[in-house]
């Protein structure tokens, strides 16, 4: 349930892209011009360039992924975002700022991993060094000197990305319930990123999902408010954030643009599928 609030989140920074491409057909008709002229070469440039913008993938369950859209988007406003909203009130910002550098911390070894597979042993050791230095003088990770006074940035790697890097396509778009967004290659690095995460292995199983509420619940209190914005951008916002994930996920395996929190300005270690 915690990654449907993520999915929402980190695709609010590409539904600008996405919305505009969606509404092309609306603008006002060019007039007639010259062939020859230097305005049709300048169209053709901007045409170009819109037509790089726009990211298509195969939706052969359309109907199945609009249902489970509405059935996420009701769920969020009738009750993640009262829940959120209620726990953003009651917990004051420092602490969870501290629970969300805990569970950052903890989540160290899908993005270890990751990088390993991945050949990028820079960002490993990196990652090991965040861990080591968080652990210790960040006291069990709630404080994240490692950043703060070595300028240590987490990685943002997972399994979905490393199976594209091997040559895995993206199959075809999916939308689960309540993780959201997807699509069939991602799906499979879900699973397997969840192995990896420490709170799988916490028992009963009633105390690991209780653990991973909190930690979605925590992660939305820094966000309230972009999903609504998200949608008011959009002619039909199923297509639009259909366009900005994936636009997002290609930027992300390219590695470019890691997430950046607003609220401090620290690149963020999370990637855009749950671990359960």
């Amino acid at each position: 349930m915690r990654y449907y609030f993520l999915i929402m989140i980190w695709l609010v920074a590409g539904a600008g892209c996405a919305s505009s491409a969606r509404n092309t057909p609306n603008l006002p008709a060019a007039s007639p011009v010259d062939v020859n002229s230097s305005g049709d070469a300048a169209f053709d440039e901007f045409e170009t360039e819109l037509s790089q913008r726009q990211v298509t993938i195969p939706d052969p369950i359309e109907p199945w992924n609009r249902a489970m859209f509405g059935v996420n988007d009701i769920f969020y406003f009738w009750v993640a975002k009262p829940v959120v909203q209620t726990y953003e009130k009651i917990v004051p910002r420092p602490a969870r700022v501290c629970i969300r550098n805990f569970f950052e911390n903890l989540t160290t070894p899908v993005r270890f991993v990751n990088c390993l597979l991945q050949g990028k042993g820079p960002e490993a050791d990196r990652e090991l060094r965040r861990f080591g230095i968080n652990t210790t003088a960040g006291v069990l990770g709630f404080g994240d000197p490692a950043y703060d006074r070595w300028g240590l940035k987490p990685a943002a790697e997972d399994l979905g990305q490393t199976l594209a890097v091997y040559g895995l396509g993206d199959g075809f778009y999916v939308v689960w319930p309540l993780l959201g967004p997807s699509t069939l290659r991602d799906s499979v690095g879900t699973v397997g990123d969840s192995f990896l995460n420490p709170v799988r292995y916490v028992k009963p199983q009633e105390v690991s999902i209780g653990i991973s509420v909190v930690d979605a619940t925590n992660k939305g209190s820094f966000h309230i408010g972009e999903y609504e914005s998200f949608k008011a951008a959009s002619v039909d916002p199923y297509v639009a954030m259909r366009g900005a994930y994936i636009q997002y996920r290609k930027k992300q395996i390219r590695g470019e643009d890691q997430p950046i929190d607003p609220n401090s300005g620290k690149p963020e270690a999370i990637w855009p599928h749950g671990v359960l």
